[in-house]
């Protein structure tokens, strides 16, 4: 989708209104007091009723928008310049571009819809052959310092990594590579073992193949999937093992510096979600807006519960 179609399907407030009630309705309305999923719609209200209860649900309610005071429209705009680009948009230039007076909101928005990004991708575990590793990302200290590339201890934080990766063989030429499929970033608390076995337990599935390196935080990996194969750390093992891990991570870094002034600690995995979420849907291409409105409009406090 550009720009252009955007505006074909959306022109009006009223029309983004129509669409998201829609987009609610198919993911389908549950009741917050009785968990009942029947209900019907009150035009004058704007509002959702239970058949059981007769607890009204708004529009909004139950999603990212709750409580927002913005229109639906440039909830979409926003929406639709974060997947326009496999790069993304920073809040000034969305502020820029939506002509809103307040950085403030802009930047709430896009912090919300990144939250939501995540939450979907939480749903899912990987599975089969993983390879894990860890990166540390330059965090901005109150004095304000930028991103910038390398290593610096207390200016960084640890994040782990962990990719779906799977060998394939060629059958005409012989050759060995390994197949990228889905990817997870999170940040560590610290880089201490316990931190890192929460990790595994929360986002893999107990049936996979886990290869890291030899790390002293690894020794337990083992204990929370079927098999833990390490290696010593290495330009081989970096350009083979763990491939794909290394690749990310250098994507991630140089997708962070072409956009952000700077990223705080406390902040930085709403932006690893976002980035988490338009790699593990690289071949949505315009579809990808479309999920977007999903991951926006599903009732997360009911789905995990």
């Amino acid at each position: 989708m550009n720009i252009l179609d955007f505006y074909g399907r959306f022109p009006t407030e009223e029309r983004c209104r129509e669409h998201f009630r829609a987009i609610r309705e198919k993911q389908g309305i549950v009741c917050k007091k009785c968990k009942c999923g029947k209900h019907y719609w009150l035009k004058a209200k704007w509002q959702w009723q239970c058949c059981e209860c007769g607890f009204r649900t708004g529009l909004r309610s139950g999603t990212v928008m709750e409580s927002s005071k913005l229109p639906i429209l440039k909830w979409y705009l926003a929406m639709a310049f974060m997947s326009f680009s496999k790069k993304g948009v920073s809040a000034c230039e969305l502020q820029r571009q939506l002509g809103h007076s307040r950085y403030e909101s802009i930047w709430r928005m896009m912090h919300k819809i990144r939250e939501a990004m995540g939450k979907r991708d939480d749903l899912y575990n990987l599975e089969g052959m993983i390879e894990f590793d860890e990166g540390f990302f330059e965090k901005a200290t109150k004095k304000g310092t930028k991103l910038r590339r390398g290593k610096g201890s207390q200016k960084q934080v640890n994040v782990a990594v962990m990719a779906e990766s799977t060998p394939l063989e060629d059958l005409e030429t012989g050759k060995n590579e390994k197949h990228f499929r889905y990817l997870k970033m999170k940040a560590l608390q610290s880089q201490k073992a316990d931190a890192v076995n929460k990790t595994i337990k929360e986002n893999l599935d107990k049936l996979s193949i886990v290869f890291s390196d030899k790390s002293k935080s690894y020794v337990d990996i083992a204990d929370f999937v079927e098999a833990h194969y390490s290696e010593k750390s290495d330009t081989v093992s970096a350009g083979s093992t763990l491939k794909w891990v290394h690749i990310q991570i250098s994507n991630a870094k140089r997708d962070f510096l072409g956009k952000y002034h700077k990223i705080s600690g406390k902040h930085l995995q709403r932006y690893l979600d976002e980035f988490c979420y338009k790699v593990n849907r690289r071949y949505f291409g315009k579809n990808l807006f479309n999920r977007v409105l999903v991951a926006i409009s599903t009732q997360y406090w009911y789905v995990s519960g």
